[in-house]
């Protein structure tokens, strides 16, 4: 295999069950290079052809890994799930290896914890932040819902009714709501930056950058 510099924007995905073999095939269709790993041979067959390589192998195996050339990868995703302990000792040999950028799919916050404690530089937990996402929008007057960081999200909400016929700079959203309006959309155009002097009317959306609950606060303005 290719030195390890020339293979710093291949990803290397582990597991590739549901969650896996879709960001393995996503990857792929966007003309990265992937390596996809399963132990199981149907997983195997059902991506041949779909992703740069596909091999069949025990991921917990060192020597197996190290076989594989896994060390040449920059990145590393493990969509093991249900098998925790696959799941912890696979990203153990990846931090073994040297990976350096090593993401890991977690089933529970506990399992989340283990995973950065044994090196894992990004642990996602896809059931929960789809039910999250999926709650705001449910329970409120969100259009669109992402948490950026802990405690910091963006939020895409309609304007509320007062804010209409007034400049940013008139309104004080900031001051009065802790939140900040980076971005805004007028009926028929896309989104443009927002500033002090930009007009908000009815039917206008608004993204919202701020504290969780402070965006969860302001959209919910009416």
């Amino acid at each position: 295999m290719a030195d390890k510099n020339n293979r710093g924007d291949a990803v290397v995905v582990i597991g590739l069950g549901r969650f896996g073999g879709a960001l393995a095939a996503e990857l792929a269709a966007r003309d990265i290079e992937v390596l996809g790993v399963d132990s199981d041979s149907r997983n195997v067959q059902e991506f041949s052809g779909q992703l740069t390589h596909v091999v069949q192998a025990d991921s917990t195996d060192p020597d197996a890994m190290e076989q594989l050339g896994i060390a040449e990868f920059g990145r590393a995703v493990v969509g093991i799930g249900t098998n925790i302990e696959s799941s912890v000792l696979t990203t153990s040999i990846l931090v073994d290896l040297g990976v350096a950028d090593i993401w890991a799919k977690a089933i529970s916050h506990q399992h989340g914890r283990i995973l950065r404690r044994v090196g894992a530089h990004h642990v996602v937990q896809p059931e929960a932040d789809m039910g999250e996402r999926v709650a705001h929008l449910v329970t409120g007057r969100m259009l669109d819902f992402v948490e950026i960081d802990e405690d910091y999200a963006l939020v895409k909400t309609k304007a509320p009714t007062w804010a209409d016929g007034k400049t940013l700079g008139e309104l004080g959203i900031r001051s009065t709501y802790g939140v900040t309006i980076v971005g805004i959309k007028k009926s028929g155009s896309g989104f443009t930056y927002a500033t002090s002097d930009t007009l908000v009317q009815h039917g206008d959306t608004l993204l919202v950058a701020g504290d969780t609950e402070k965006t969860e606060r302001f959209s919910e303005e009416t």
